[in-house]
């Protein structure tokens, strides 16, 4: 059972009677359906079934000339809003089953970022028109969490503001230009990364780890696509899973000055999150090619 299920409201599922339950309601009462030509004896098909805003299911398996499906897999998922980066994104295909991952570098994050593509079966449409494996164009990322903790902001004056954003804008021309094989940026990335160890090495000694860091994006555990995560919250909804009726918070984060949408069990989060207010926690990233 796949545990993510957990972060849109199906927590209390625990049999693989309910599992299949489900199932069967996303393949008879699908919210969406796509199809795509997959070889001469079947295609491969697409079901959706959202059970609640912007949460949902997709289950994937192949259908033969008589309609007859046979499910290989399925997916929690989570719509995210707007756009969270524009950059060159690889695609490359899991070994084990029909599934798409996407790779992205984002000079805000400074690592790639490695996400499940949720339109993959988009991604196939496009590939067998056009071939392409790399695209030069906008990502909306999303997120499903398990659980979290509500962290109070950190207070600054407009003037550290300011300098914190111009130190980012420096820091991302540099991160560019070192990737084009500049290599004075290079070594004043370098120079850069050992000046800052060594002030949080003093701050440390007397301040907590929360007051210096505002946010970060890492990777966390041996999954190429879970992050540990520590971002802005710019906006709290509450959301219902209409089967288990169980309340999530969907909530909008300002991550390395990356905005997506993630969404999380209410009962799981420890504290009240607001505006202003940061979340902290582990997602899986999803992402969704903007073709």
């Amino acid at each position: 059972m796949h545990q993510y299920l957990k972060a849109i409201g199906f927590g209390n599922f625990s049999t693989t009677k309910e599992l299949k339950k489900i199932l069967g309601q996303v393949e008879k009462k699908f919210t969406h359906q796509t199809i795509i030509s997959y070889n001469q004896s079947a295609d491969f098909c697409e079901f959706r079934k959202d059970f609640g805003q912007g949460i949902g299911i997709a289950l994937y398996g192949e259908m033969d000339e008589n309609e007859n499906f046979d499910a290989d897999y399925y997916s929690p998922y989570f719509q995210g809003s707007g756009i969270t980066t524009y950059s060159e994104v690889i695609v490359e295909k899991r070994i084990d089953r029909e599934q798409y991952v996407g790779i992205c570098e984002d000079p805000k994050v400074g690592i790639s970022l490695i996400f499940t593509l949720k339109n993959g079966i988009d991604y196939q449409k496009e590939s067998q028109l056009g071939g392409m494996s790399r695209l030069n164009t906008s990502v909306t990322f999303s997120g499903l969490a398990l659980s979290g903790k509500i962290l109070l902001p950190v207070q600054k004056s407009q003037n550290q503001i300011k300098s914190v954003n111009e130190a980012s804008d420096n820091r991302r021309n540099l991160l560019n230009a070192a990737r084009n094989g500049d290599q004075n940026a290079i070594e004043t990335l370098t120079l850069d990364d050992i000046d800052i160890y060594s002030q949080v090495s003093r701050r440390l000694l007397y301040e907590d780890v929360f007051t210096i860091v505002d946010t970060y994006f890492m990777p966390y555990g041996v999954e190429c696509d879970i992050y540990s995560i520590m971002g802005e919250i710019l906006s709290v909804k509450e959301a219902e899973n209409v089967i288990t009726k169980e309340k999530l918070y969907q909530l909008r984060l300002d991550v390395n000055e990356l905005q997506f949408d993630i969404c999380v069990p209410k009962k799981e989060v420890l504290g009240e999150p607001e505006v202003g207010r940061r979340f902290k926690g582990n997602i899986w990233l999803q992402g969704e090619i903007n073709f």
